[in-house]
């Protein structure tokens, strides 16, 4: 499907920065002091798809986040264990330089996801409300489940900021 006649507007939306925990290395490692080494953070503009997630992803060639190729992440509300994964067509520059992979909910993560043997979930109804897949968020309109989400990410601690963020929609 082609968007050439689609028309772009700029708008001013959100940026979440969430905190996805990483599963530690050693089952005896204790940790109580956090430290940059605990979490990887991620920035989208849809939180409510983190429910879709099944890795999250950096460019290998991204010193900062070499060393988590390989280890695992704990998808924030659901508690899935998810993979850290290198792939080159993540951008180091936009947001944090890790991203989120959902491919059942965006051309890009299904690329990616295709290319890893990555799961597909489709955490979204025809209806735009949240499918079983979303836990304890199912049911709920895809704006209500974001509203709840980022609250509860907010308690949990995970939630580091929101920022404004210029992107381009097409009407």
């Amino acid at each position: 499907i082609s968007d050439l006649e689609v028309e772009h507007e700029d708008t001013t939306g959100k940026l979440y920065h969430v905190r996805y925990e990483l599963e530690p290395t050693d089952k005896s490692e204790i940790r109580n002091l956090k430290s940059e080494m605990d979490y990887i953070m991620v920035a989208t503009t849809r939180p409510e798809t983190i429910l879709g997630d099944t890795a999250v992803a950096v460019n290998p060639k991204d010193k900062r986040y070499k060393k988590l190729i390989g280890r695992i992440a704990i998808l924030p509300a659901l508690g899935r264990r998810i993979p850290i994964i290198g792939d080159d067509v993540v951008d180091m520059e936009f947001g944090t330089g890790a991203v989120k992979v959902t491919p059942g909910h965006d051309p890009t993560d299904y690329d990616i996801g295709q290319r890893h043997n990555l799961p597909i979930i489709n955490m979204m109804n025809k209806d735009a409300t949240v499918s079983e897949a979303g836990g304890a968020y199912a049911g709920m309109d895809r704006y209500d489940a974001r509203k709840k989400l980022v609250g509860d990410l907010e308690r949990d601690g995970l939630l580091d900021h929101i920022a404004d963020h210029q992107m381009s929609i097409g009407r």
